[in-house]
């Protein structure tokens, strides 16, 4: 736990820690506690019977792990803090852990906010539930810079390190997805676990239902606390101990000074266990919960006695097996959702010489339920191209790579090829492939239906301007586009697009153009442009307006070997009608 300015009823706070605690080991005596209840009584209700299923985490476990994040202090200089070897070398053994059972691991190296040298956040999730609905469960997993932090944090983290691993050997029906953090630098200011939750966009953000975060939940003479104890999130925590008649309170003194206050900020519903830092336990509480009344709940708290002869096995039971008992009710069982995944080819284009290859990284995620068998293949190869994978198949949340080869004889061009994943569903994901021109050329028309005398398809935009309109007449066949017309405020556009080959030397727009107009001055009320993407490339306006059809030519040259989209475009001011009556439209290569 940090040390922390509060804000307490509109009153700014500040709490000062650790004054003349006790330095000496804790006694027995101070870890003595009542005779242990009898367990959570069933309920009737569908999420109780889910955490009536809760595993009972065996506490024994826990403690190992704490044994090994002591013993990495004592090998790194008796502390584990954010910036040195003994955090990391803790980072690596929850890993390493967590990956052998199945989480999804990642490591997030903070890079902006914490101190210099710290580590990175270690995030876990299972793989399994509603990728939609998180819950989310976290701990500090450095310790300050005089002690290796057994207590604060290690029992937290090492809590939650075995919860997840409970969580993997039953592997029940999810509900929900399930993700751990264990975060850096949060001695420091919270820093790691404000990073994380800066970096989440805000549809990510909103996934996370709530947070629970875990700090000092084994102290000696401790009491049990809750974060917002009469909280809707608080209730599965607040229940399980309620059932073993602790009769827990509002953890005061925690309040704003662990990771739950960096969730807390971005408006996440927020709770957890503590067991209490340098405050002093009074005698009512001592009365209810045993312990010493007046002395401090940890009174190794950021001091090098903070080691595996500081830890209250008894409290931190029951705090183990309320975290399990929560986990369970919020986010197991239910209709498992369907299984789905996600398909991304990076990068997604590629440009080769004829007789070369390109490869691709296709992509799986797991989005709902569970991982599953990806078959992939692609389709919309021209001759002389070839796609393979490898491998041929993966399972969501894995990769393969795809090798695009072409022949020497594959003609230039561009071409979109569309990837396909087949598992329970499909999906797919398209990949540019571009073969370079080899030096020839075979000249072409590439504009389809330029005349518009079949329908208005592939011509996309103000579509109802194509026909064989009164009042105008068509260059060739009987049908035309006639954009403008109005006599008022209006724009209009009609667009295609093409693939202009490689190798070609030219590349040429023509189409024939009918303007006339009700403008008597020489100025440009009334405009039509000729572009390419957005860029325009030739303006005509009422000026321009003559009797019968003039053809026109536009240069498409720096296109070659690119997919666009021409468009024409027409703009008529507030009065007096300017017609823009195009027809024949081609584009040549040579």
């Amino acid at each position: 736990m940090v040390f922390r300015r509060l804000a307490v009823a509109g009153v700014s706070v500040a709490v000062t820690m650790g004054a003349a605690l006790l330095a000496v080991a804790p006694t027995a005596a101070a870890t003595s506690e009542t005779s242990p209840p009898p367990p959570p009584p069933a309920s009737a209700t569908a999420a109780a019977d889910r955490a009536a299923d809760a595993p009972d985490i065996d506490v024994t476990k826990v403690q190992a792990h704490l044994t090994e994040l002591n013993n990495i202090a004592t090998r790194n200089g008796g502390t584990r803090k954010s910036s040195g070897q003994g955090y990391r070398d803790s980072v690596a053994y929850a890993k390493s852990k967590l990956q052998a059972a199945g989480y999804t691991v990642t490591e997030q190296p903070c890079t902006s906010g914490c101190a210099s040298g710290a580590g990175p956040n270690l995030i876990a999730e299972w793989p399994q539930g509603d990728a939609t609905k998180v819950y989310m469960f976290g701990a500090h997993l450095d310790s300050v810079g005089a002690g290796p932090g057994i207590n604060d944090n290690g029992s937290g983290s090492a809590a939650l390190l075995e919860t997840a691993l409970a969580l993997a050997e039953q592997h029940p029906t999810m509900a929900a997805r399930v993700r751990f953090g264990w975060w850096t630098d949060e001695e420091q200011g919270l820093n790691g676990s404000d990073f994380y939750v800066r970096s989440l966009s805000s549809a990510e953000r909103s996934k996370i239902k709530a947070y629970y975060n875990f700090d000092m939940i084994a102290s000696t003479n401790g009491g049990y606390f809750i974060n917002h104890l009469t909280s809707t999130a608080a209730q599965p925590m607040k229940a399980y101990w309620d059932s073993l008649n602790l009769q827990p309170e509002e953890n005061t003194e925690g309040a704003g000074r662990s990771d739950d206050y960096s969730f807390e900020q971005a408006g996440i519903p927020t709770s957890g266990y503590a067991m209490g830092a340098s405050a002093r336990k009074t005698s009512a509480q001592a009365a209810k919960w045993g312990g010493t009344a007046s002395r401090a709940y940890d009174p190794c708290y950021h001091q090098s006695c903070d080691t595996t002869g500081n830890i209250n096995a008894t409290g931190l039971n029951r705090s183990v097996d309320g975290i399990a008992y929560t986990l369970w009710k919020l986010a197991v069982g239910g209709t498992a959702p369907a299984n789905d995944f996600s398909l991304a080819a990076g990068p997604s284009a590629g440009s080769v010489d004829p007789g070369a290859s390109a490869t691709s990284t296709i992509s799986t995620a797991t989005t709902s339920g569970s991982a599953q068998t990806v078959a992939l293949s692609a389709s919309g190869a021209p001759a002389g191209v070839t796609v393979s994978f490898s491998p041929a198949s993966v399972t969501s949340g894995s990769s393969s790579t795809m090798t695009v080869a072409t022949t020497s004889g594959a003609a230039a061009g561009t071409y979109t090829l569309t990837v396909t994943g087949t598992g329970a569903v499909t999906h797919t994901t398209a990949y540019t492939l571009t073969v370079k021109g080899a030096g020839g050329c075979t000249a072409q028309q590439l504009m389809a239906n330029g005349g518009f005398e079949n329908g208005t398809t592939p011509w996309t935009g103000d579509t109802g301007a194509i026909g064989a309109h009164a009042g105008q007449s068509a260059h060739g066949g009987s049908r035309f586009a006639w954009l403008g017309g109005y006599g008022r405020s209006a724009t209009e556009s009609l667009s295609q697009s093409v693939t202009v080959p490689a190798g070609c030397s030219k590349a040429t727009l023509t189409y024939w153009l009918h303007i006339d107009t009700d403008e008597s001055d020489r100025v440009a009320y009334d405009t039509f442009k000729v572009k390419v993407g957005s860029t325009t490339l030739t303006t005509l306006s009422n000026t321009d307006a003559s009797s019968g059809y003039t053809q026109r030519t536009v240069d498409l040259t720096p296109y070659i070997g690119q997919r666009i989209t021409v468009t024409f475009a027409a703009a008529e001011d507030s009065s007096l009608q300017t017609s823009f009556v195009i027809d024949d439209a081609a584009l040549q290569t040579g």
